[in-house]
């Protein structure tokens, strides 16, 4: 490697970014859709997750995103029993669905094999339950595959990448009216929705759209040391169901055992916006 090549950088367009020290490159192809690498880092986050050069995961910050995308609506819920993934095929909001002992079963709808079966390989931690009983992976465009399903999902997670590339169709009125009808009574969606320090722009359009579909949307944050920013956002949407309205205490409790970040007080705290970020949602 050269110096340079030591060094997995990604500078946002404000100009700064992160950098993290490499020893190697453990795998790197160009899938259909984008480009898959697993780089192994000289740092505590362990090995790290890039599509097309961009960060999605790291073994040592992983949960900070996974615990939030998944336990802030599934606590939400009195009983999820069906859950969709969409996107997330590095397997860590799957290990954390199955947390939750309600669950039937979860459906991962991830348009590119390559990210699954890398992540397998690599990444054993957060991928560790993609080979369980209760999951069905479905490897195609979570656009078509949800245009035909009615009143199938009690919890769906929009685990996806940003609006670019293969992720670019996920960010529309018509993907989100079609995920509002495949929820049963009572369901929850939460979405990824981009950095508040870096994707301002891209924020106030995602919840415009959201809000022509959803009656109820409300935004969340919590860090992500690794993603632009260091701070990241979620919408929360339903039909009938506000946030905090309802916490399954005793679930809760089990589940906060073995989550690093996720636990009930973090959780009623996680709807507190700054001013800034009210004024985009």
């Amino acid at each position: 490697m050269t110096e340079e090549q030591k060094y997995y950088k990604e500078i946002t367009p404000s100009g700064f970014g992160v950098a993290i020290k490499l020893k190697n490159v453990l795998f790197s192809d160009q899938s259909k859709f984008q480009k898959v690498e697993i780089l192994d880092s000289e740092s505590e986050l362990g090995k790290i997750l890039t599509l097309d050069d961009l960060m999605m995961t790291t073994e040592g910050d992983e949960f900070f995103y996974h615990e939030m995308i998944t336990h802030i609506p599934m606590m939400n819920h009195p009983c999820p029993k069906s859950v969709l993934v969409i996107g997330g095929g590095d397997g860590g909001t799957i290990r954390e669905v199955l947390k939750h002992k309600t669950v039937e079963k979860v459906v991962l709808c991830e348009i590119d094999s390559m990210v699954i079966e890398a992540s397998k390989k690599y990444l054993p931690t957060i991928a560790c339950k993609l080979d369980d009983s209760k999951v069905e992976i479905r490897v195609e465009d979570a656009i078509e595959y949800i245009k035909d399903k009615k009143n199938e999902f009690d919890i769906i997670l929009i685990d996806s990448t940003d609006p670019l590339g293969p992720g670019v169709g996920l960010f529309t009125e018509e993907f989100y009216t079609n995920v509002k009808e495949s929820l049963k009574e009572g369901g929850i969606v939460a979405a990824q929705s981009e950095s508040p320090i870096i994707n301002k722009k891209e924020i106030k359009n995602i919840y415009s759209l959201l809000k022509k579909v959803f009656p109820i949307v409300r935004g969340y944050t919590s860090p992500v040391p690794t993603y632009p920013g260091g701070y990241w956002s979620w919408a929360f949407c339903s039909d009938t169901v506000e946030p905090l309205s309802y916490i399954d205490k005793e679930r809760c409790e089990e589940i906060t055992k073995s989550c690093k970040i996720y636990n009930e007080d973090y959780h009623k705290t996680r709807f507190a916006l700054p001013n800034f970020l009210k004024d985009l949602m």
